[in-house]
């Protein structure tokens, strides 16, 4: 089901105003990932970098176009892994938090 634009407003000016929403949608995007929900870990994304502005700065950093940024993280996006983890990194490093694996339970 199609997000609203309701609730993708609520969302973005939630992700412009609260730090800790914002390192939780990385949170969210990493964890996504590693649990093989690519397409929900490129939303993830996707809205952390509209929401923040932050896609032509992270797309310089990464000396990719920002066209091509968007296009990665799109619905038919792909990306490498070496960006995946260069754009983690990126977006870590601006929100001031150590992302790391651990293990829950057994």
């Amino acid at each position: 089901m199609p997000l609203t634009r309701d609730f993708k407003d609520t969302v973005m000016a939630r992700v412009q105003r609260d730090p800790a929403f914002r390192s939780a949608l990385l949170v969210e995007a990493t964890d996504a990932f590693l649990g093989g929900d690519i397409d929900s870990g490129k939303a993830l994304l996707r809205d952390y970098l509209n929401a923040t502005a932050a896609l032509p700065a992270i797309a310089a950093e990464l000396n990719l176009n920002e066209k091509s940024l968007r296009r990665m993280l799109g619905p038919g996006g792909n990306p490498t892994l070496k960006n995946f983890i260069n754009l983690l990194t990126a977006c870590s490093r601006i929100e001031h938090v150590q992302l790391r694996v651990c293990q829950h339970g057994s």
